[in-house]
Order: structure tokens, then C-alpha cells, then sequence
């Protein structure tokens, strides 16, 4: 049976009686879709125990709407949790994983300059601020991330190295609808008609010859662009469409080479 934990003080308690047990995190936001359930899957496979967590984290959100906006269906996503195996789900309040404020905060350099880090200040910050904690918290041999919020992934890939965090940060490939669609918590606020137009994005990414033509595309198909970039030997976009604001990114090279550390 799924256990399911609101205070920090009694999962404290749980994480000793799990002991040294190989145990396997995922975090989310919860509105979870079949790009959470393939993480989930991933790591109940590859673990002794599965533990997730459901926190719509607000230091992350640049823009109080955009926050207000996010979809939460916390009963739904816990019964898909329960049914994919998971054994135990942290759902903290934000007072328990802020209890003195958003005092303390993780920078990252480089990579707060361009693309999320450009066009959603404080971002990254509050991605790895959070992620760190939830990291401390689970204890965790592996933590599981979807590679389509790669620039996400590589900060907090760099942020557990560069902190000594003895938790593997597992990279999981995007998972996509038939039309190539990513799988996003945002796409459950698109309309019909958008969510099919949406799919454009990975169309542009994958068949332009360049960011600048991706863009353009685009932008002549009625999506306000933030950027098309290619870094890390991928090609990334940002773009809105009725009001929803989407991001991707596709390989360049069918075979990339092993991240640099210092990638941009």
C-alpha cells in the first residue's frame, strides 16, 4: 500500500526505516502524464523502493498567474502513483520546505544567461533550490528527469556534482504524443484545435536547417517565439501559443558526445 506523506517530521521517520534500501526519486509538480509515469516506471524497475513528490514549488514562477494557472489534480495523481507502484509520496506544504522563507537560494552562473534563465528570471533558482532540498530529503540512490526540460536537467546535474549530492541524476528520454507533441502538464490548457497545432514545434525543430528558420517558422505559423537555440548539440524552442507557453528541444547529432562541463 502507498504511503503518502504531508509532514516532513514523520517522512523523516519513514527514511530511516527504509535504511539502506536502493531507493529511487522522482519529483514532480504533479498533473502528471505519461512523461511522469515513464520516470515512475524507470525507477520503480531499478529500485528497491519508489518514492515521488507532488509540490507545485512557487520559486519557481516568475509570473503570479502563471502560477495560479498550473493545472493540480493531486487525487488523480496519486491514484496513478499508487497504480504504478510507487511506495511512498512526500506532498509538503510550502511551508514545510520554505519554513523562513525563500531565504537561501542556488545560482547558477552561465546558465541562467540564455534561454529559461533569460526569459523567466529567477527560474533555474528556484528549480535548483528546490530540487536540492527534495534531493537532502529523499536520500535517494537515483532521482529521474525527463530530457525534455534538458536545460533544467543539466543545471541540476551540475548542481549535484558541484555539491558532493551522492544522488545519481538519471536522464529519461521525452516521451511524445503520435503527432510529436511533448508531454507537458502545460498541454492540458490547450484547446483541441491548439494542442494539434502545437505539435508544429517539434515538426520546425526537427526539419529546419537552422534555429533561425525553426523560428521563423514558427512565428509565421502564429506561435509568439521567445527563442529557438541550438546548444549541447540540441536544438531547444520556447514558444506560446493561445496563451500557453511551451517549450522543447530535439538532438542535433544522432550520436552526441558526453556533455561538457561547462556547456555554454
Amino acid at each position: 500500500m502507498m504511503r503518502v506523506w504531508r509532514s516532513l517530521d514523520q517522512w523523516t521517520e519513514r527514511r530511516r526505516a527504509i535504511g539502506g534500501q536502493d531507493a529511487g526519486f522522482v519529483p514532480t509538480m504533479g498533473a502528471l502524464h505519461r512523461g511522469h509515469a515513464s520516470l515512475v516506471e524507470r525507477c520503480r524497475a531499478e529500485n528497491q523502493v519508489a518514492v515521488a513528490s507532488i509540490f507545485v514549488n512557487p520559486s519557481q514562477f516568475n509570473d503570479p498567474r502563471d502560477l495560479d494557472r498550473y493545472p493540480r489534480t493531486l487525487d488523480r495523481d496519486l491514484a496513478l502513483l499508487e497504480r504504478l507502484g510507487v511506495d511512498d509520496v512526500l506532498v509538503p506544504a510550502a511551508h514545510e520546505l520554505y519554513p523562513n522563507g525563500y531565504r537561501f537560494r542556488i545560482e547558477a552562473g552561465c546558465l541562467t544567461s540564455v534561454m529559461e534563465g533569460a526569459h523567466r528570471p529567477g527560474f533555474l533558482q528556484g528549480v535548483m533550490t528546490i530540487v536540492m532540498k527534495l534531493l537532502h530529503l529523499a536520500g535517494a540512490r537515483r532521482a529521474y528527469f525527463g530530457e525534455k526540460d534538458f536545460q533544467q536537467l543539466q543545471a541540476i546535474r551540475e548542481m549535484a556534482g558541484d555539491f558532493f549530492i551522492p544522488t545519481e541524476i538519471v536522464a529519461c528520454p521525452t516521451v511524445r504524443a503520435a503527432s510529436g507533441l511533448a508531454e507537458s502538464s502545460r498541454n492540458a490548457l490547450l484547446s483541441d484545435t491548439a494542442r494539434e497545432k502545437a505539435a508544429l514545434i517539434f515538426h520546425a525543430l526537427t526539419t529546419a536547417a537552422t534555429a533561425a528558420e525553426a523560428s521563423a517558422t514558427l512565428a509565421a505559423e502564429g506561435f509568439t517565439v521567445d527563442y529557438v537555440e541550438d546548444h549541447w548539440d540540441r536544438r531547444f524552442a520556447a514558444a506560446t501559443l493561445g496563451g500557453v507557453r511551451l517549450i522543447d528541444n530535439v538532438p542535433l547529432n544522432p550520436h552526441p558526445q558526453p556533455l561538457s562541463p561547462t556547456p555554454i
